[in-house]
């Protein structure tokens, strides 16, 4: 299977998935206890004002109609108002989201700085001490959850120490709370999937070839083995680049990172519509892309997929 085939079989499954997605976050919005109506004018406001602002926000439709009206807006690429400060929903997401690729990329970069050196050194002393230690911070880091350890990171770093900003953006080292603590995560499950490939690659036939033919073990664990060790971490990190804007949603959150997470939570918290619908749409985009680079790297460093 050629790679522009594998391209544009992954673009029409994303069709499926994305309205998927689409239809799934409109519904359970509208679940949700609460009226935006309420949110703008409050709960005082007159019945006719009220009335005359549902109908300008096409709240007063039955729920099918405003469906297919807010499917005929992603098409036209309309992606609507923001209920709350009557502005374009495209407009406020593009603002916000250099703020989480920036996070983000930080954070990927520093999760592959230390998943890679610790996955090498679990594996190079498998079943030593130095590797239940690694594994063993590792598994740690799965387990702690962003919301527990931006807080704890705040208080020793920031009230504690006073060493780095409690929150926000702009001030210098403000980045480097919550790149720690989305990029931790990461990092541990990578440094587990760095170790198991690397021994996996080392108990193939050709690793015993070189060292039959004398190849020094330092070339043996960087030059063949990690090659073949990287075909699973390179897609694993692919499919993660996806789940860290994911992750952004909270840290975001616990650290005011003017970020598409925090907009999100914002927008759930005033049941803005349109906007949530949006945030989550370009999550969904961006996980489907993750999909898709992870599915192109495999086919480029796997000459077996090929």
């Amino acid at each position: 299977m050629n790679l522009a085939t594998v391209i544009s079989l992954r673009l029409l499954q994303a069709i499926p998935t994305l309205l998927g997605v689409v239809t799934l976050v409109f519904f359970l919005l509208h679940l949700v206890p609460g009226d935006p109506v309420d949110a703008l004018l409050g709960e005082m406001a007159l019945a006719a004002d009220r009335e005359a602002m549902r109908h300008a926000l096409h709240l007063d439709m039955p729920i099918l109609q405003q469906y297919a009206h807010y499917l005929y807006g992603l098409i036209s690429a309309d992606w609507g108002i923001s209920i709350i400060d009557q502005r374009d929903v495209l407009t406020r997401i593009l603002e916000r989201l250099p703020a989480t690729a920036e996070l983000a990329a930080v954070s990927l970069v520093l999760a592959v700085c230390l998943a890679l050196p610790l996955g090498y050194w679990a594996a190079r002393h498998a079943g030593k001490i130095q590797d239940t230690a690694a594994m063993s911070f590792s598994l740690l880091g799965v387990s702690i959850p962003n919301f527990w350890l931006g807080p704890m990171l705040m208080l020793v770093f920031s009230v504690a120490l006073g060493w780095l900003p409690v929150s926000g953006m702009g001030q210098p080292g403000s980045l480097v709370l919550p790149a720690v603590t989305l990029g931790t995560a990461l990092a541990a499950m990578l440094s587990r999937m760095a170790r198991s490939s690397w021994l996996e690659a080392m108990s193939m036939d050709s690793i015993r070839t070189a060292r039959a033919f004398g190849v020094s073990e330092r070339a043996i664990w960087w030059r063949h083995a990690a090659r073949i060790a990287a075909i699973p971490v390179i897609t694993m990190f692919a499919l993660q680049l996806g789940a860290v804007l994911g992750g952004a949603v909270i840290t975001e959150t616990v650290f005011d990172w003017p970020g598409l997470g925090l907009l999100t939570i914002e927008a759930i918290q005033r049941r803005d519509y349109p906007l949530v619908q949006g945030c989550v749409l370009i999550i969904a985009v961006f996980y489907v892309l993750a999909n898709l680079l992870a599915d192109i790297l495999g086919l480029l460093l796997d000459a077996r997929q090929r």
